[in-house]
């Protein structure tokens, strides 16, 4: 097993825990704000777009639907009270298949026509029937929507539409600043982007690459699958044959998502070493909560981690 370098520091776990907690609050007090923010502006312009295509809700043909699945989000946040997947196939009697395809923008490839006509009538019903009066207030004035009442109604339903996913908003925003903290750090070591198309097991010395897809052997003897990795990092003084350090980014608003979520790192772990043996290097990039029980349980399977708050321990896994 590879030499640790934080996980079998354990006295010094509860201090770096602070600061990692205290990094993130700082990051999400300055940074989340706008994030939210820019996701909304161009959701509320895509709620617009919806509305302009249903006469502002006033004709949601089975048709429009048919032709623009994805408008499906936001005619269920525009219904009063909000309606969850499961609260719209249960009132309307429909494919639970064809509302989760609608959701990604697409229609079921093997519904029958009339099945699919009528599950989107059902869809429209339901929509007219549960409409929002009190934010789309020319459905019972029976005249045109203004432009405010528009905008307004638009900003409304973006507000629940963000709602319903912050917490990916907020992940992903984390996610790219914490790619790009790494990749400032190794440009200040030399290290150069790859080249598109290389494989993380023909990385040249001195390189990194983001996103690259590693393949592993399945345990029970299954086919070769791929997993992806958010960066690898072949050192300088890589000799031939070696392997790129495997790092994976993880930040949490909270203790309790990542105690859900810790099993996923030590399953990958299991599955890089089933095939690349203890050689293997993995390691976590972390920012933010987490607590001593995610570590122990990390550490316990082997994966050691660099805390983002003190990104130079990257230097002691060769780097």
């Amino acid at each position: 097993m590879a030499l640790a370098v934080n996980r079998d520091e354990p006295d010094r776990w509860k201090a770096d825990i602070i600061q990692s907690v205290d990094m993130y609050n700082e990051w999400f007090m300055s940074f989340a704000p706008l994030a939210y923010r820019e996701t909304r502006i161009q959701t509320t312009k895509d709620v617009k777009t919806t509305l302009h295509k249903t006469n502002n809700l006033s004709d949601i043909k089975v048709e429009t639907l048919q032709a623009n699945p994805g408008v499906l989000p936001t005619l269920r946040m525009s219904a009063c009270p909000p309606l969850a997947v499961d609260r719209l196939v249960g009132l309307a009697g429909i494919s639970k298949n064809l509302v989760g395809c609608m959701e990604t923008g697409t229609l079921p490839p093997r519904m029958s026509a009339s099945a699919l006509r009528d599950d989107l009538e059902k869809i429209g019903t339901i929509i007219r029937k549960m409409a929002d009066p009190d934010i789309f207030v020319w459905l019972e004035r029976g005249t045109p929507a203004t432009e405010t009442e528009i905008h307004r109604a638009a900003t409304i339903i973006a507000d629940r539409l963000c709602g319903a996913v912050a917490n990916p908003i907020i992940r992903n925003a984390q996610e790219k600043r914490q790619l790009s903290t790494i990749e400032s750090w190794l440009k200040a070591r030399r290290y150069y982007l790859l080249t598109a198309g290389t494989k993380f097991d023909a990385m040249p010395p001195g390189t990194y690459g983001f996103r690259l897809n590693v393949p592993v052997k399945q345990e029970n003897g299954g086919a070769t699958i791929n997993i992806p990795v958010d960066i690898a990092v072949m050192p300088h003084d890589a000799k031939p044959g070696s392997l790129p350090l495997l790092i994976e980014a993880k930040s949490a608003g909270d203790f309790t998502n990542v105690n859900k979520r810790r099993k996923e790192e030590a399953t990958k772990m299991t599955q890089l070493r089933h095939t690349y043996t203890e050689k293997v290097r993995f390691i976590l990039f972390l920012c933010g909560y987490f607590d001593s029980g995610y570590l122990g349980y990390e550490a316990a399977e082997g994966i050691d981690w660099v805390w983002e708050h003190r990104i130079d321990d990257l230097t002691k896994f060769g780097l």
